[in-house]
């Protein structure tokens, strides 16, 4: 089975319409020792389809538009934060410690990027806010591996040890990992079906998720990936932000197309969250497992305030297991998982291409939330849908498989980005790779600065 047709079944989909999609492989994009084109082609191609789907669905469409899948876009699109330019200007992707340092025994991986997250890491290693990269270098060379990731996690910093493959594999957290589906899905409850209006007119271009309501508690890139897809295929994305969070600013400029943004304390501001609530068709979290609990936004519970609703989740770790409450990121997972060993080696480890478990899971989640809302269609029910950058991150070690590389030539990302005028500046920015016949080739608007618009629908 190729990896197209997992990434389908893993979303619900019917076999039938694979037949739908086509693909221009191309050798040259994202090449690895692992099969990332494949997985890439894979989840990009199975969004693609389940918007085709919803999108005929609603406006009655004899046939499911035709799906292509072109690597080349794919590729430019799984570099986004890499690719996109303000102003002419490159983009702020890792900070200083956030990278590979050598320890006692062997490599620890830490994610510094956010200014709590350098301060914890710089805690836990009993070092002062100023402290320089020289320093940090000496005090973990100066500790075992493990110590250091789990002295930095008690501190709520993020550092991860580098394992093999077969350390992880023996990791009680990788087995509960490969017990779980590609997908997780659950019915919450028996809420009618919903009739959902035609999108659009007919000479419009065919926006699946028109006239829905999105609500975007999501940080980082996983979880930003899936709802601006679903910004591109006609959704209201409300992001709501923490004030006390601000978001990296070239990160959310790259996935803030299509969207609006907005603050809102959860403690102090509920009741125009409920108001937000009550016509939300989609709530999708990015924070770990939990976190939003004490708020009263578990999903059984959103749900029973707003029936019907799909609520979608996205964690590194899974929302189970010994590590199911810790934070993470797709550059550790890849240290955890074996994956910087697999691309490197355990004396000098490597890396993806491209942050393959961010991407590829924020599309296998746009997907599953797309083919959520066309089961709800006939089937009703409030729905919750779980992915885990680790549970990816095991697909894409022992489930797909390479394929045929095909003969297209990739001459770099140039020919699949474009230009956008926006709050930030001139954008230079990836195309949406996500093509089906008569859908949108582009966002209905640029992305705004974070925390610029009202806490409030259109």
């Amino acid at each position: 089975m190729t990896a197209i047709n997992e990434a389908w079944r893993a979303v619900g989909g019917d076999p039938a319409l694979l037949p739908r999609v086509s693909a221009v492989p191309r050798p040259g994009a994202l090449g690895a020792r692992l099969p990332v084109r494949e997985l890439a082609r894979a989840c990009v191609g199975a969004c693609a389809l389940a918007g085709a789907e919803l999108g005929a669905r609603r406006a009655g469409l004899s046939a499911v538009p035709q799906v292509t899948v072109d690597d080349g876009a794919v590729a430019a699109a799984f570099h986004s934060e890499r690719l996109v330019r303000v102003d002419g200007r490159a983009p702020v992707t890792f900070a200083p410690l956030s990278r590979f340092w050598r320890t006692a025994d062997g490599w620890v991986r830490t994610h510094a990027n956010y200014p709590h997250h350098r301060a914890r890491l710089l805690g836990a290693l009993g070092l002062p806010p100023e402290a320089s990269v020289t320093e940090v270098a000496g005090r973990l060379a100066e500790r075992p591996a493990v110590e250091v990731e789990e002295a930095v996690y008690g501190a709520g910093g993020l550092a991860v040890a580098l394992r093999t493959p077969a350390e992880w594999r023996a990791h009680p957290q990788a087995a509960e990992v490969t017990a779980r589906p590609l997908v997780e899905h659950e019915r919450l409850d028996t809420a009618p079906a919903r009739v959902l209006p035609p999108p659009a007119r007919a000479a419009a271009p065919l926006l699946p998720a028109a006239r829905l309501r999105v609500l975007d508690l999501t940080r980082v890139l996983a979880g930003p990936v899936a709802t601006r897809t679903l910004a591109l295929l006609g959704a209201d994305v409300l992001r709501v932000d923490s004030p006390g969070l601000p978001e990296l600013g070239d990160q959310h400029a790259d996935t803030g197309f299509g969207k609006r943004s907005a603050t809102l304390d959860l403690a102090g501001g509920r009741d125009t969250f409920e108001e937000l609530l009550s016509t939300a068709d989609v709530v999708v979290t990015g924070y770990r497992p939990g976190a939003l609990d004490r708020f009263g936004l578990s999903p059984r519970a959103l749900a029973k305030r707003r029936p019907g609703l799909v609520v979608a989740q996205v964690s590194a770790w899974g929302a189970y297991g010994p590590w199911g409450g810790r934070r993470g990121f797709d550059s550790v997972v890849q240290v955890a998982t074996g994956i910087a060993v697999t691309e490197g080696s355990a004396e000098q480890p490597g890396a993806l291409p491209a942050q393959a478990l961010d991407h590829g899971t924020g599309y296998l989640l746009a997907a599953a939330v797309l083919r959520a809302l066309t089961e709800q269609s006939y089937e009703g029910g409030s729905r919750l849908l779980r992915l885990a950058l680790a549970r990816t991150a095991h697909w894409l070690t022992t489930g797909v498989r390479a394929e045929p590389a095909g003969s297209a030539p990739y001459p770099g990302p140039d020919a699949w980005l474009t230009e956008t005028d926006s709050g930030f500046g001139r954008l230079r920015h990836a195309r949406p790779p996500v093509s089906f016949t008569g859908g949108p080739t582009a966002w209905a608007r640029p992305p705004v600065p974070w925390g610029s618009d009202p806490a409030a629908w259109r």
